[in-house]
């Protein structure tokens, strides 16, 4: 029997959890969807956790992944965050970096890279800093955080003092965002709580468990202004984001009121979530209660973790989806328009119940199948110590906190369901699994899935699921910076539909996805025309485009670069 057949029938609180399990409609084709590739292509990242038996919070909150194209030879390349507890009898382990090569395999290239950074590891962020044509990495760590500057001949250099970054305590995810519309790109840099290590947490029967975030104060965000010169200064207070203390996880960057001046999500467990509103003036308006997404239908707060921002429902306006801990729901948050706001549909758009036994961290939405819309990818591992599962991947004591994930098909209108089946081979790991990151890696025109587990194996998804549609992938490039323009949001004319995307890196939990827009186009055969809003707040308008193919739009050039 396999997992997929055990976690078939099993429920818990009243709601019936069928991960990738069938519901109404058609039987989906008898194919795999999705196959794991990690072995074939050389990727044999484990992360470590650095567990010492003492239930340290930390141990179980990292894993982010990245990627990105670190050499500037067009294709993906993966970076693997470690975690690890420094200790005196056994060296930290470190991050590592694996180069995909002309043949789709990869190989480890962290000892000549400079990046194998040996903090606590949490998350990554990536982005040109300089704008020099080459992407810098910064990684977050329980304790300070680093800054690395690609040179452009495959090394990477610390140069986090250099740059005035003294960011210690505990960071999550982080985002590069220009989001005084300068040309240069800021950081920002979600903190969880000041996390005391001394501290012991119990069950309600009287086990050792580990903490949860309400133990520990929340402390405030971090942004980092971008001087231009290779340095940042701290603009937290000033800005306005140091008014507000929470337990930040998650980050998504979108212009939700627009303005054509970009705004920051923030995903908080078990505090209200935060939605800063860009002024236009250097600073930061959280308007998240007035504008419904800091609580869920009900008034509540809910444990957020990983966060993604898509229009889901095919409106042309860009909706929020959360992932929280088992006994709340994931919260889609439909966009009902700049001036009204977000309401929470979760119930009616199908998302409430198969979630509700599982706690979510990594999510991604794109067009699995190609057919039209954005379907939804979950990936759960839980942060209490539980009666195990049946099947699970991972050695005791791990086994305690393994989950299997969860893949959703869209209808067209917003509405979701699990997707059967199909994409077991992501389904069935029952693993305590974190970062997720996304992006076409073997550039054959769908997205493929780069998945990382606390205290386990990371995993490289090829997607093979069968194709309803056409597809387009569009990158965004501003001459004048250099580099992908991160925030162009761009939109598809095809007949009487319109797609909407934003090209972000910052997205997920701790993890980094491919800059690059991807549109799943369905039938369409011809795109008739694009119009693109650049994160300077410039309208543009290109030609079409014939589709299943990767085409370049250059700003200021109207012309659309096959």
């Amino acid at each position: 029997m396999t997992a997929m057949e055990v976690w078939r029938g099993f429920a818990i609180a009243g709601y019936l959890a069928l991960p990738c399990a069938c519901t109404d409609g058609p039987e989906p084709e008898a194919v795999d969807w999705f196959t794991d590739v990690s072995a074939e292509v050389g990727l044999d990242f484990v992360h470590e956790s650095g567990a010492t038996g003492g239930l340290a919070l930390p141990e179980i909150m990292g894993a982010g992944v990245a990627l990105l194209d670190y050499d500037g030879d067009g294709d993906l390349d993966l970076y693997l965050v470690n975690g690890g507890l420094v200790t005196a009898d056994r060296p930290p382990p470190i991050n590592r970096l694996y180069r995909q090569e002309a043949d789709g395999t990869f190989v480890d290239v962290t000892a000549e890279s400079g990046l194998g950074d040996p903090g606590n590891g949490m998350g990554v962020a990536v982005g040109d800093i300089d704008n020099d044509g080459h992407v810098d990495v910064y990684v977050t760590n329980y304790g300070p955080d680093a800054l690395y500057r690609n040179r452009g001949d495959g090394t990477f250099t610390d140069i986090t003092l250099a740059a005035g970054i003294d960011v210690p305590g505990w960071s999550c995810s982080a985002a590069f965002v220009d989001y005084d519309r300068d040309g240069f790109l800021d950081l920002y840099v979600t903190q969880y709580v000041d996390f005391d290590p001394s501290r012991r947490c119990f069950s309600a029967a009287g086990k050792p468990e580990f903490c949860g975030p309400k133990v520990f104060a929340p402390v405030p965000d971090v942004l980092l202004r971008n001087n231009g010169d290779g340095t940042f200064t701290d603009v937290s207070v000033a800005t306005g984001i140091a008014g507000r203390a929470a337990a930040g996880l998650g980050i998504v960057c979108e212009d939700f009121n627009d303005d054509g001046w970009v705004d920051l999500y923030i995903a908080n467990d078990a505090y209200p979530n935060f939605l800063w509103i860009n002024g236009t003036d250097g600073g930061f308006r959280e308007m998240a209660v007035s504008l419904g997404a800091a609580y869920n239908l009900h008034g509540e707060t809910e444990a957020g973790m990983g966060v993604v921002a898509a229009d889901l429902d095919n409106d042309t306006l860009v909706d929020l989806f959360v992932t929280h801990l088992s006994f709340e729901t994931n919260t889609h948050y439909r966009n009902l328009g700049p001036d009204v706001g977000f309401a929470d549909v979760t119930g009616e758009t199908g998302l409430a119940a198969g979630s509700m036994p599982y706690t979510g961290f990594g999510v991604a939405a794109f067009d699995l199948d190609l057919d039209g819309d954005e379907d939804l990818v979950v990936v759960n591992g839980r942060v209490n110590r539980l009666q195990p599962l049946p099947g699970a991947w991972v050695e005791p004591p791990w086994d305690l906190l393994a989950e299997p994930n969860l893949v959703y098909l869209n209808d067209g209108t917003g509405s979701f369901s699990p997707a059967g089946p199909g994409p077991s081979a992501v389904c069935d790991p029952i693993e305590v699994t974190r970062g997720l990151a996304v992006g076409d890696i073997d550039s054959d025109g769908d997205i493929d899935l780069l998945i990382g587990n606390v205290q386990g194996p990371a995993r490289l998804y090829r997607n093979d699921t069968p194709r309803l549609g056409h597809w387009l992938g569009v990158r965004g490039v501003d001459p004048r910076l250099n580099r992908v323009a991160l925030g162009a949001r761009i939109t598809l004319h095809c007949g009487d539909r319109r797609f909407v995307r934003t090209s972000r890196r910052a997205s997920s939990y701790l993890s980094s996805v491919d800059p690059r827009v991807h549109f799943g186009l369905g039938p369409a055969r011809r795109v008739d025309r694009i119009d693109v809003r650049w994160p300077d707040g410039l309208d543009e308008t290109f030609p079409g485009s014939e589709v299943d193919r990767m085409v370049e739009l250059i700003r200021g050039t109207g012309k659309v670069k096959p």
